[in-house]
């Protein structure tokens, strides 16, 4: 088989495979969630990482919070200028 073939349908397999996440820690589900609740699921990974730095209450309190707000354009960012000002 060509290498280019192979190949392409490896990467194929990936693609299909990066739609099915597994989540295997309770961090994971709470940056998860929080990815969701501030419409920035591009970011997921930050907020797993903040999840389990600094606890879940916090992290999910503070994006519960967030995205209570109607006026707030992006949360995403909004909530980390907010998490900066109560770590500082």
């Amino acid at each position: 088989m060509p290498r280019g073939i192979e190949s392409n349908e490896y990467m194929k397999s990936i693609r299909e495979r990066s739609g099915n996440m597994r989540v295997g820690y309770k961090h994971q589900l709470i940056g998860l969630e929080v990815a969701d609740l501030l419409d920035d699921r591009p970011h997921k990974a930050l907020y797993i990482k903040l999840v389990k730095k600094l606890g879940e209450q916090k992290i999910l309190s503070l994006a519960k919070d967030v995205a209570e707000r109607k006026n707030i354009k992006n949360k995403g960012a909004y909530f980390m200028r907010m998490l900066h000002t109560k770590n500082t």
